[in-house]
């Protein structure tokens, strides 16, 4: 007697069946482990701070951390750094504006307690692995692109020496900014540093 076609399983052979769509990241869980580690980063240190203890303040898992970050540093700079900036805010037509608002905002971005507490061991850990410093550098591809775009139109305006390099542009004032805050911490850096900073980076030194 033959099978009824219609009856015949059709599934098989057809392979196996796709997996289901994993849930979507729920933001209050995100909300709150950042919450959590910003506050035991100023509480207790980079150094000492550990995914366990993050889960434990958030009232998660370890593995939710995981989930959403691969590591202490690339959380702890998420954590530091939760708004990077994309764009300059000053309007265009005005270099010297921009630079001091450069130099302004790495200097909020820096001083903050959280940022104060995380900088040390984070840097030395994206030092340690290329893959890592990678991955946390292209979260400022929209700043950096925007110091390029800015620099091209003070070039064209006749304001920028034509050889001045951007990137030396950002490293001059994050170092700057890092320096003053290692050579002086704990101390706030007022509108008088970010206007001697700017007029440096500006006019130079000599006379």
């Amino acid at each position: 007697m033959k099978a009824d076609p219609s009856s015949v399983d059709k599934t098989r052979g057809a392979g196996p069946k796709p997996a289901p769509v994993g849930r979507p990241r729920d933001p209050r869980i995100d909300a709150a482990i950042l919450r959590a580690t910003a506050e035991l980063l100023a509480e207790i240190g980079y150094a000492n701070l550990t995914m366990a203890a993050v889960a434990e303040r958030a009232g998660t898992t370890k593995t939710a951390l995981y989930r959403r970050w691969s590591s202490k540093a690339e959380l702890v700079h998420e954590a530091a750094f939760p708004a990077v900036p994309s764009a300059i805010q000053t309007p265009p037509g005005d270099f010297a504006a921009d630079i001091r608002a450069m130099v302004a905002a790495a200097r909020d971005v820096f001083t903050s307690p959280v940022v104060r507490a995380a900088l040390p061991g984070l840097i030395a850990d994206m030092a340690a692995d290329p893959e890592l410093n990678r991955r946390v550098m292209a979260r400022f591809a929209g700043v950096f692109g925007a110091v390029r775009e800015r620099l091209a139109e003070a070039r064209d305006r006749g304001e920028a020496r034509a050889d001045v390099d951007p990137d030396r542009l950002v490293e001059a004032i994050g170092g700057a900014t890092l320096l003053a805050m290692l050579l002086r911490p704990g101390e706030p850096l007022g509108d008088d540093w970010v206007d001697q900073t700017t007029a440096i980076l500006i006019h130079g030194a000599l006379a």
